[in-house]
């Protein structure tokens, strides 16, 4: 029993692994969006501005 694992219990560590990993990085992804979608929103307020003025 030491030593093995059958594919189905490799297959299950696996899926808990990758759901484990989104689970603790889950606040930096939601960071990260909301950083990006604050950046859009100055860019194009830079953008209205400029065509507002030429």
């Amino acid at each position: 029993m030491f030593g093995r694992l059958t594919f189905p219990q490799m297959i299950l560590a696996s899926v808990l692994g990758v759901a484990g990993g989104i689970y603790i990085y889950q606040p930096i992804f939601e960071q990260y969006a909301r950083d990006q979608k604050i950046l859009k929103e100055k860019s194009q307020t830079v953008q209205e501005s400029k065509e507002k003025k030429s």
